[in-house]
This record gives C-alpha cells, sequence and structure tokens, in this order.
C-alpha cells in the first residue's frame, strides 16, 4: 500500500475516532485516549522539528554550491535565478492577497494549541527600520547559536554563505561538497523514516483535533484548501503562461501539450525531483530546449524554484495564524514572505516536503510548529496540485533562459547529476 493510501486511510479512522471521544465527554475512556494520541502526536511533532534545521542548512548548501559546475557561465545562471525569483515572488504576493481576500481562517478561535502559543513571544509590530534592524540583529549571528536556538533564519543565511564559499572555492572544496551531499542523503533517508510514520502521526492529531476543537474547523479548513487550490491553478494557467509568452515567445497552448506527460507524472508523484527526468526529456524533444541548457536549468531549478510551495506555505500561515484569533502585521507578513521564499528554496523535491519547510514558515512570526496537524489532512492533496506548478515553472524558465542565451556557445554543465 503506497504512502498516499496510507495517509488517507489514517485522516480517514483519525476524524471516526475522534467523533468517537466526542460521544464520551469527561470519561476515562476520553483521558486516556487524548493521552494515548497526544504522545504519538507529540513524538511525530518532535520528530519533524528535530531534523528540520540540519535538513535545511544540507539542503541549502547542496543547492547553492551546485552553481559550482556554472561558475563561468554567469549570464545564464544569474538569468535562472532572476527568472526563480520572479515568479516565485509573484507566487507569494498572490498567495497572500488571495488569503486576505478571502480571509481564509477568520471568525473560528481554535484552543488546541494555547499551551504552545503561550511559549512563544510573537513579534511586535515594527517600523521598517526598526524591521530591518531586527532582522539583521537575529539573522547574523553566531551559526552555534543559531543551531542550538533553533534560529532558522539564522541557520539559512550561515548556509547561504557556505554555499557561496563553495562555489568561489571551484574544485578546492571538492571534498566539502562531496561531504555536503552525503550529509543531505542523509538527512533524506531520516526524512522517509519519518514519513513511514506519518500516518500515525496524523492519525493522532486529527483525533485530537476533532475531539477538543469545534467541528468547524473543518468547514474553515475545505475552505483554505479550495482558496489555496484555485490560487495555485490560476498561478499556473495563467501567471506562468503570460511570463512565458511575454519572455519566451512561445504559445502557452503548445508548451502545455509538450509538457502534459511531465506535469501529469508531477500530479501523480507529488515528487519534482522524481519528474525531472521527464521534464527534461519533454524541454529538450517537444520545446525545442537546447540539451545543455535543460541539463543545467531544469535541475537548478528543481532545487530553487518552487512557486507552489512558496504560495501554499505563505497563504498557511496566514491561515493559521487568523485561527489563533492573531492579526499578522505587515512587517510580519514580510518575514513570512522572506521564509516562504527560502523554505522553498530548501525544499527538497520529494512527496510532502512542505510538511517539514511548513515549520520554519509557522515559526518565523511565532506560531508554534505543532499547528501544522491543521494542514496534515489535505496536505498531501494540495502537494500534488503544488508540485505541478513547481515542475511547469522549472520547464518555463528553461525555455525562456535558451531564448535569451542561444548566442553563446560555451557548453553548459549538466546538473542532473552533480558531482
Amino acid at each position: 500500500m503506497s504512502l498516499n493510501t496510507q495517509i488517507l486511510i489514517a485522516a480517514i479512522f483519525g476524524v471516526i475516532f475522534g467523533f468517537i471521544l466526542n460521544l464520551f465527554p469527561e470519561t476515562a475512556f476520553l483521558e486516556m485516549s487524548l493521552y494515548g494520541i497526544g504522545v504519538v502526536s507529540s513524538i511525530f511533532i518532535g520528530l519533524l522539528k528535530m531534523l528540520l534545521i540540519p535538513l535545511i542548512f544540507s539542503s541549502i548548501v547542496v543547492g547553492v554550491s551546485n552553481l559550482q559546475a556554472g561558475g563561468q557561465l554567469s549570464r545564464v545562471w544569474k538569468i535562472t535565478v532572476a527568472c526563480c525569483v520572479t515568479t516565485t515572488t509573484l507566487a507569494l504576493i498572490l498567495g497572500l492577497s488571495c488569503a486576505h481576500l478571502f480571509e481564509v481562517g477568520k471568525g473560528v478561535d481554535i484552543a488546541m494549541f494555547q499551551d504552545a502559543m503561550a511559549s512563544h513571544q510573537t513579534p511586535d509590530t515594527l517600523t521598517p527600520s526598526s524591521f530591518f534592524t531586527n532582522f539583521i540583529q537575529n539573522t547574523l549571528i553566531n551559526p552555534f547559536k543559531a543551531f542550538a536556538e533553533g534560529n532558522v533564519l539564522a541557520v539559512v543565511v550561515f548556509a547561504l554563505f557556505i554555499g557561496v564559499a563553495l562555489v568561489k572555492g571551484g574544485e578546492k572544496f571538492r571534498t566539502v561538497r562531496k561531504l555536503s551531499q552525503q550529509f543531505f542523503y542523509i538527512m533524506m533517508l531520516m526524512i522517509g523514516w519519518v514519513m513511514k510514520l506519518a500516518p500515525l502521526g496524523i492519525f493522532a492529531l486529527l483525533a485530537k483535533l476533532i475531539a477538543t476543537e469545534d467541528i468547524s474547523v473543518l468547514s474553515r479548513l475545505a475552505e483554505f484548501a479550495a482558496v489555496v487550490t484555485g490560487t495555485t491553478i490560476f498561478h499556473g494557467l495563467v501567471v506562468l503562461p503570460l511570463l512565458l509568452w511575454i519572455f519566451g515567445k512561445m504559445n502557452p497552448m503548445t508548451f502545455f501539450k509538450g509538457t502534459r506527460v511531465a506535469l501529469i507524472t508531477a500530479f501523480a508523484t507529488s515528487s519534482s525531483s522524481a519528474t525531472m527526468p521527464l521534464s527534461l526529456k519533454c524541454a529538450q524533444e517537444n520545446l525545442g530546449v537546447r540539451p545543455q541548457t535543460a541539463g543545467f536549468v531544469i535541475p537548478l531549478g528543481t532545487q530553487l524554484n518552487m512557486d507552489g510551495t512558496a504560495l501554499y506555505e505563505a497563504a498557511a500561515a496566514l491561515f493559521i495564524a487568523n485561527l489563533m484569533g492573531l492579526d499578522l502585521t505587515l512587517s510580519q507578513q514580510l518575514v513570512v514572505c522572506l521564509t516562504a521564499m527560502i523554505a522553498s528554496l530548501g525544499a527538497p523535491g520529494i512527496p510532502s516536503a512542505g510538511m517539514v519547510t511548513m515549520i520554519m514558515v509557522l515559526q518565523s512570526v511565532g506560531l508554534p510548529a505543532e499547528a501544522i496537524a491543521i494542514l496534515l489532512p489535505i496536505d498531501r492533496l494540495l502537494d500534488t496540485v503544488r508540485t505541478v506548478v513547481n515542475v511547469q515553472g522549472d520547464m518555463m524558465i528553461s525555455v525562456v533562459v535558451d531564448r535569451h542565451t542561444k548566442d553563446l556557445d560555451a557548453p553548459l554543465p549538466n546538473l542532473s547529476n552533480p558531482s
């Protein structure tokens, strides 16, 4: 049985068990059951939090250091990175705008995580100048202190510096780069172990949510899922094709016809990494992208360009804040956008990777990591849609980059299998 099926079954049984617990109010059975599922859910969330910092660090170091192979091709990778930043920024703006427009999560105060909220200090309202001063003071700190305190933004900044240093050092730091890749693979292996516990953790979290909260939370969750899905589809069917038409001079219908195999595979696997071979094939054979361009841009985009993930995480942070009756200030929303962009950069191309990096986004504005329990029932469903947009963005950028670099005769390195 696939993990997707296990998670679906666990979610259904978790909801059913939560309703059963509601039939036994103020009984020993309810108390013992809540204690048991509380222990299970705490273990699952704890494991995710334990792996967050090393996963983000290793993923960003590896992703940035892969630019080393194209160190001499500054124009190519600069255009690629500029495209990634542009599309991700547009996705973030779209996600937050729609979340505000539809007021997702407002009108329901959820008490399940009040204990966790009590231990978090949400940043106060800041002026623009004090916001940037506070940001610098909390990110440019001793990296060992950042690791010990779980300061994800400071860890990300340090990881970016390490990655850039590996790029500049080139072959002198080849051993360090290979060691970073091996450490990243270890973290991915451990994430795989934790994901095997996901059905049990989701069962416990959902049962606790249904047993202790008002049923209206589920209706708000359905509204959020509809808004995020619609927004993500709009980004994939309107925003990205418009950019492709303007900067890539390609008919969007030609693009979708040539990439449908890769997009369907992305929907089925929820993994941009697993879809990458098909993305390369479609870009080269159906879209006319030069093999050297596709072999450089698409693997790099798989690591750096995740529009769907960034859109989802920004909207989800606002949704959870609304559920908890917390109004995020403009400066806090800027932190959410920045963190979501960085988190999407560090998100591995595997199913439900956003579940791990979502913790990073929540904690950036003082929201408890335990709050991802609200999102778990719909995460796998939304993951399929956002992965399609992630993969679509990679292939679209390869078309744009190829059009603007065809005058370069130098061969581009293939990053599909980085050394």
